[in-house]
């Protein structure tokens, strides 16, 4: 077992200490010190070309990822593998009056202690055995451990029969920009130095799986992620005159009903369940107060897959939406006939039924009912609309189905479904492979290793839970599937873009062995700090080592 817990602490709480929230001045800060603390080491300054702080592509903002890569000589070998994590972290507003503590574990711990906290959290605060602080667990402590052990081999290339590459990527909280610009150097060390890369270790958060759960668990791949959106349209009427309409907010209600928190929307593989679809924004597209209904309304729901592809998805939610259609309507009829045996109305025949397209769908009709005169409108509209820095993507893609509803002929009632976010692709170890193979062997191996010195269980699962940059290193979806994501998503190649195939051309199989702790994003974000600090580096060198020797 390495003695690294003291030197992983220290470089803790120096990344921890810049303050790195995700699209601010600080996450090129935060980059620029760790290029030059690097710099300054003694390997560096003997192969200056093999550290490098690499600024970002295609971003709206100025910052970088931090590369460096030790050739090991204990034998000329191509295998190399990867350690990543990334420098930035959600803002500190949640911090309130110890705002100005938040990236000051020591100055936070002393001010906590004035505080009124839940007993749990007081008992791990006064044990002295975690640290308290915005990005010690999402993911700084994690980046520490890399660095740790980039210095340990940078200090001892002899004992490494192969290479090390560390990326310290911006940007994983909020689009991505980091790790898909890290592709490129990436590509261009593949090619430089003859690397093979065989593996990647992410260290990103590890939290208990429920309330009570006692195991630590590391990961092989990744859920994966998509934002499933629906442009539902429904027929305008004075509110006085309710059921000459159909409110779209009516549809909207249902379609949320049938899918949030919908087990049966669970994608399952390995034995493990997905979390089922949540709602993250239901709305109506009136700008303003008018006692008519609204004409359209737009939800979209968060849906994560461990096995399904994106074409998958939206099938199963094609059907969901037809079903949710198919109950409105069967219980407006019900009302309505209710409603004339009340009022002694005349009661009038329904005249919509159910409709749903896809994006691509609709936009493969109005090709063949317009021609050029469509296609040529919507490529000035959304090269225009691009103006709008208020509009995020989830925003501009909503924008850009309803004025592609313009061009419809039957206006009557609908749903259109597409995506409106960048797709966080599932990543998934078969064991297929030499390398996916050698790399669970290796893993599991490890965790046996450290196993005896450690109180709580180990656990390996084969998804990480969250959302991750380890999404973009590797791909499970074949091209089909891609292609159905980047067609039904109005904003992809406008408000943002994926390089797939320099993904496929890296294509290395990732796992996670990361920092346990509690609160990420929250006031209260803390880590375990003999299993974050101590473990972990020991996890993954003992990786490395089975890999590199």
């Amino acid at each position: 077992m390495l003695s690294c817990y003291e030197d992983v602490l220290s470089l803790t709480k120096k990344l921890v200490h810049t303050e790195s929230i995700v699209n601010t001045e600080g996450e090129q800060l935060l980059a620029e010190q760790l290029y030059e603390m690097l710099k300054s080491w003694t390997y560096f300054n003997e192969h200056p070309e093999q550290v490098r702080c690499v600024q970002t592509v295609n971003d709206h903002i100025r910052r970088s990822n931090v590369l460096a890569c030790i050739r090991g000589t204990k034998a000329a070998s191509a295998r190399t593998v990867i350690l990543m994590g990334h420098i930035d972290t959600v803002g500190i507003d949640d911090f309130g009056h110890l705002k100005d503590k938040a990236c000051r574990p020591d100055e936070l711990k002393e001010a906590l202690a004035d505080e009124s906290l839940p007993s749990a959290i007081r008992q791990q605060l006064d044990s002295g055995e975690w640290m308290f602080g915005r990005g010690v667990l999402d993911m700084k402590s994690g980046v520490a451990s890399n660095l740790y052990l980039l210095r340990y081999y940078a200090e001892h290339p002899e004992e490494l029969a192969g290479n090390l590459v560390l990326i310290a990527e911006c940007d994983e909280e909020d689009s991505s920009h980091g790790i898909l610009s890290a592709l490129y150097p990436l590509q261009e060390w593949k090619q430089q130095y003859d690397f093979e890369y065989v593996a990647a270790i992410n260290s990103d958060l590890v939290s208990p799986r429920y309330e009570g759960d006692e195991n630590r668990y590391v990961y092989k791949g990744t859920v994966g992620k998509l934002l499933p959106s629906f442009f539902i349209t429904g027929a305008e009427t004075h509110v006085g005159a309710c059921f000459e309409g159909l409110d779209p907010n009516f549809i909207a209600s249902e379609l949320t009903r049938r899918i949030n928190y919908n087990p049966e929307l669970s994608d399952e593989a390995y034995g493990e369940s997905t979390a089922p679809p949540v709602s993250l924004k239901q709305m109506d597209l009136k700008p303003s107060y008018t006692v008519q209904t609204a004409l359209a309304a737009y939800v979209y729901y968060n849906f994560l897959v461990h096995s399904w592809s994106p074409k998958k998805v939206l099938e199963k939610l094609k059907e969901q939406a037809h079903l949710a259609f198919d109950s409105v309507l069967q219980l407006f009829e019900e009302r309505y006939r209710a409603y004339c045996a009340r009022s002694g109305e005349p009661y009038q025949e329904i005249p919509w039924t159910s409709r749903v397209y896809t994006y691509e769908e609709m936009n493969e009709l109005l090709t063949r009912d317009w021609g050029d005169a469509y296609t040529r409108h919507m490529e000035t509209y959304m090269r225009e609309l691009l103006a709008d820095t208020s509009l995020d993507s989830r925003m501009y893609a909503a924008r850009v189905v309803e004025e592609a509803w313009k061009w419809m002929k039957d206006k009557r009632p609908a749903i259109i479904i597409f995506y409106s976010s960048i797709y966080s692709p599932r990543v998934e170890l078969t064991d297929k492979t030499e390398n996916e193979r050698n790399l669970s062997l290796a893993l599991e191996q490890a965790v046996a290793y450290v196993q005896p010195h450690y109180e709580h269980p180990i656990q390996i699962r084969h998804f990480f839970p969250y959302i991750s940059d380890m999404s973009f290193v590797a791909l499970s979806d074949d091209e089909e599937s891609i292609r159905s994501e980047a067609d039904n998503n109005p904003a992809f190649g406008q408000k943002y873009s994926v390089d797939y195939e320099a993904i496929r051309n890296l294509n290395v199989p990732v796992i996670n062995v990361g920092p346990y702790g509690y609160d990420a994003h929250k006031k209260y974000e803390r880590i375990e700090m003999t299993f974050s600090l101590e473990i972990v580096p020991n996890i993954t060198n003992q990786i490395i080592r089975s890999l590199l020797a």
